[in-house]
């Protein structure tokens, strides 16, 4: 364990302006608050913060973090309070501290919810004071590195899991990259240990029988280098096991079918040296297509700046060579943390084109604190963060020139939210490299891509099943929270008022204020919400503001569905109209019976659905027979006729060459559109298939039907009712 004095004449090496008396406080005060505490090691548990503040000196942390690190869990295991360190400590140290605190009193339902909401919390504490995250993450390492003496294997899998899906990419989010490839190593010994201890062996077995490849590739470079006259340092290394293995999971390939295991790095003193080294590489050696990369011209978002190429390369062995200056490689390996060690002067030196990077780097916490305003749970949050995190990038470039990350596999409506949320919001079209795309479209590196937007559009349900960052995410499951809260709303204020008009009484909005505290609700609207997503009844609401009132007759309150059904045949005059309802919202389509307009139809709510239209005759309906309140008299909308609707067919076709072309021809010649075919069995002679085709109605659906019923290659043709 660091005594006091090493810790303080470690911070002084770098900083010898640094407060020692506010160290030596912090050391006192946190081993007195610690006591005779242990942690699952044996060891006093005081070693923990020491061994926390003596990994931030490595990175040359100023003082107010270096005092954080020391006393970063007192509030949390001793009875000292936030107070107490504002009092002894200061402001600084104490907004610090408490956005490194875990939060553990916090009363949350369960566990992942409290790891998530602690997750939330600690985002906004970082936002305002980057070292707050640094100070974590080396706490993280420090768990780490003694995770082997927690004796319950779930509860190290589980912090294994939780720094392998959060620490390690905030880490490199940030740049620290040497901590990143710590955290990752440790947590996949944990998770993964077997396939650990196989990589590092087949390593060992290289190295063994390779003898002295990495020296006499290093030597080649070094001398092609020479001949060209430029001065360079080269180092060599091994991929680390953990990336070998994720290469491995990618591309699905063994570890005998991986040839660039090997990575090497040139480092010069400029930036335009960077491009010398690289036109001799591959002057002098085959270059592998597409494995080329350009980060000092266009950083990531981490400000890391570097050349990428692979090469056949020296021993003819596939190699790849990064090539950057010896401060790009510094703030490579110590990301936000270089920020100390350059300190009173110009952090990018020589390098004043990347100036702007430095701002950059914190673009991705901006969009963490976008996506936390507009996720409804933790949970959710958590999930859109790590959407966020883990993906590698593609850039691309507005119509002015303007360059946008996003992480791969990103298309035009992640590529409008990131340009503005209203951008994204109004989102109808899109062009890349000046040709009209479809919104699913993957945009890929040095994509030229113009938005094109209406104020009359809003996001689509749809875009959730193809967004991949989590900001578009957020912001597409927000509003169309919002649009059906809305129907939901005002289904259920029909409703209601269906259900108190059939019995005689008033809806009063006094009356109904009067019950709000009974449904747990704070407000009318949320109350006419949640009778529309059918978790109440409207019964129980009538029962609960008039609790005298006498409903017309016990058994006569439930109808048969033969009543119902001959009610709705006679009544479609008094149907409730519902228009403007978002697809998938507060209404939506069976799929037992595929309702379209021609058929009779009735609503039925269900719990968290709104409202599901079924056809009259379906049998289906037979499950709600004893829950009247919870049927809806529906009738097709006659300005919605000329809407395309699914309407499903049951086929057996032939089995014979020309068939499946003659099946589409006539539906295309009718006018129709195949949406979706399945083939549920197939034999020598025939296939039997179910059709999913756009139409516009009933009687659209039932010519297509006589059509194919006409078609010498389709046996049988019937409409699907299930």
């Amino acid at each position: 364990m660091m005594r006091q004095f090493e810790l303080v004449e470690r911070v002084k090496s770098y900083d010898p302006d640094a407060d020692e008396d506010a160290i030596n406080r912090a050391y006192v005060y946190a081993m007195k608050m610690h006591g005779v505490q242990k942690r699952a090691s044996g060891d006093p548990y005081f070693s923990h913060p020491i061994e926390v503040a003596g990994i931030l000196t490595n990175y040359k942390l100023d003082t107010a973090s270096i005092v954080t690190a020391l006393l970063h869990d007192i509030v949390e295991d001793t009875k000292a309070t936030l107070e107490d360190v504002r009092d002894l400590f200061g402001d600084e140290v104490a907004r610090l501290v408490d956005g490194v605190t875990k939060l553990a009193r916090i009363q949350i339902q369960n566990m992942e919810e409290k790891q998530a909401e602690n997750f939330r919390k600690f985002v906004l504490a970082m936002s305002a004071d980057i070292r707050v995250l640094l100070v974590k993450l080396a706490d993280r390492l420090h768990n780490m590195r003694t995770l082997n003496f927690i004796k319950d294997p779930a509860k190290r899998r589980s912090i294994a899991l939780e720094t392998m899906e959060i620490y390690a990419p905030l880490a490199e989010r940030i740049g620290m990259q040497e901590v990143k490839t710590e955290l990752e190593d440790l947590a996949f010994s944990e998770l993964h240990s077997e396939a650990r201890e196989s990589i590092l062996a087949r390593l060992r077995f290289l190295e063994l029988h390779g003898g002295e490849l990495v020296v006499k590739i290093m030597d080649e470079l070094d001398q092609v280098m020479r001949k060209a006259g430029i001065e360079g340092y080269i180092s060599g290394r091994e991929k680390t096991a953990y990336s070998i293995w994720r290469k491995m999971q990618i591309k699905d390939v063994s570890f005998e079918q991986l040839s660039d295991i090997m990575a090497f790095r040139v480092m010069v003193d400029k930036p335009e040296d960077c491009y010398r080294v690289l036109g001799v590489v591959h002057t002098n050696y085959p270059t592998i297509p597409g494995r080329f990369k350009d980060y000092i011209s266009t950083p990531k978002r981490n400000g890391y700046r570097s050349l990428h190429t692979s090469i056949i390369g020296p021993q003819r062995h596939r190699i790849e060579i990064q090539i950057r200056t010896h401060q790009m490689h510094e703030v490579a390996e110590l990301g936000v943390a270089a920020h100390w060690r350059y300190k009173g002067s110009d952090l990018f030196g020589e390098e004043p084109a990347v100036k702007s990077v430095e701002g950059r780097q914190y673009s991705w916490l901006r969009e963490l604190l976008d996506i936390l305003e507009h996720a409804q749970s933790p949970q959710e949050f958590l999930e859109h963060t790590k959407l966020e995190m883990f993906h590698d990038q593609v850039f691309c470039f507005t119509p002015k020139g303007d360059l946008i990350a996003l992480p791969r596999g990103a298309g035009p409506v992640d590529f409008a939210y990131a340009v503005h949320t209203e951008v994204g919001n109004t989102c109808v079209g899109a062009k890349v490299n000046g040709r009209i795309v479809p919104l699913r479209t993957a945009l890929q590196n040095g994509d030229q891509v113009e938005v094109v937007t209406s104020t009359a559009q809003k996001p689509s349900p749809e875009w959730e099943g193809f967004v991949v960052t989590g900001k578009a995410r957020a912001h597409v499951r927000r509003r169309v929270r919002d649009d059906a809260h809305e129907e939901y709303l005002k289904l259920g204020r029909e409703i209601l008022e269906k259900t108190f008009t059939k019995e005689g009484l008033a809806l009063s909005d006094k009356g109904l204020n009067g019950v709000l505290e009974k449904f747990g609700v704070d407000a009318l609207d949320d109350l006419y919400a949640k009778v529309g997503e059918g978790r109440l009844v409207g019964r129980e609401v009538l029962v609960a503001v008039y609790p005298g009132a006498r409903l017309d007759g016990g058994e006569d309150n439930i109808v048969n569905l033969s009543q119902a059904r001959l009610k709705h045949t006679h009544e479609a005059d008094s149907a409730i109209a519902i228009k403007g309802l978002t697809p998938g919202m507060a209404m939506h389509v069976a799929e037992c019976c595929h309702p379209l307009p021609g058929d009779r139809i009735i609503g039925i709510v269900t719990e968290g659905r709104g409202i599901e239209v079924h056809t009259i005759d379906c049998e289906q309906l037979e499950s709600y027979t004893d829950l009247p309140d919870r049927w809806v008299d529906l009738s097709w909308d006659a300005d919605k006729d000329k809407d395309v609707h699914i309407g499903r067919v049951n086929l057996v076709v032939a089995n014979e060459p020309g068939s499946l072309g003659a099946l589409s021809t006539v539906i295309a010649r009718n006018f129709g559109n195949i949406s979706n075919l399945k083939i549920s069995k197939r034999s020598k002679d025939f296939f039997e298939m179910s059709l999913d085709i756009e139409v516009r109605g009933v009687k659209h659906l039932t010519n297509i039907i006589a059509a194919l019923r006409a078609t010498p290659a389709i046996n049988s043709v019937e409409r699907a009712r299930r």
